[in-house]
């Protein structure tokens, strides 16, 4: 019989295990691409979060720290954060620097990043994407942006509660929100955001955000 675990725990399943799910509340399910996270960076990745970074980056649910390990490798000062053990240990086997820390939680250097990374999904962290958004702006500085990855146009906003399902088990329900292309302007400027850019390479979309 499956049992309901943690979250932070079942990720840590996650990345072990290399493959997931997602199944909502309304029972649909999503596979997830563990393999496309905790592989190296691609041509996708480079252009639409690292070749855009140019100063200090927090990578916000950092996963196996692909991106955080490209910026290391770019000699670009970077930090991941997440709340999975295993994805720390991970992201510090790439010989970059990780804390196992909730996005919530008290963050170095926060008030002086140029840059935060919400990628593979992470605007939805949380199922509150104006309360993370808020929350993001606070850690960067004054000229700093965020590089948020969103789902295609016409998905709106869907809020939701999720579990993880790994290995036969599921995790407890979390919250989790989905922000698609024609949604984003709106719920940024809620969050004292604009934004200034918009890009997008074989089905994946970013958007970079700056202060109103």
């Amino acid at each position: 019989m499956s049992s309901a675990i943690d979250a932070g725990s079942v990720f840590d399943d996650l990345f072990a295990a290399g493959s997931g799910r997602f199944v909502r509340d309304d029972g649909n399910v999503e596979h997830l691409a563990v393999h496309q996270w905790a592989g190296d960076t691609d041509d996708v990745d480079r252009h639409l979060f690292t070749d855009q970074c140019a100063g200090p980056t927090l990578d916000i649910g950092c996963g196996p720290g692909r991106l955080v390990g490209e910026l290391v490798n770019l000699k670009i000062p970077a930090l991941g954060i997440d709340v999975s053990h295993e994805a720390i240990r991970r992201t510090r086997v790439r010989g970059a620097l990780a804390l196992r820390l909730d996005v919530f939680d008290e963050v170095p250097g926060a008030g002086h990043w140029s840059h935060a990374l919400l990628a593979d999904g992470n605007i939805g962290i949380g199922g509150h994407p104006v309360r993370l958004l808020n929350r993001v702006r606070e850690l960067l500085g004054p000229e700093g942006t965020v590089l948020a990855e969103v789902a295609p146009r016409g998905t709106g906003v869907i809020r939701d509660q999720r579990r993880l399902w790994v290995n036969g088990r599921y995790s407890s329900p979390f919250s989790w929100a989905v922000v698609g292309l024609d949604a984003i302007e709106q719920v940024a400027e809620e969050a004292g955001l604009t934004v200034t850019a918009t890009r997008s390479m074989n089905g994946r979309h970013t958007v970079t955000l700056a202060r109103t």
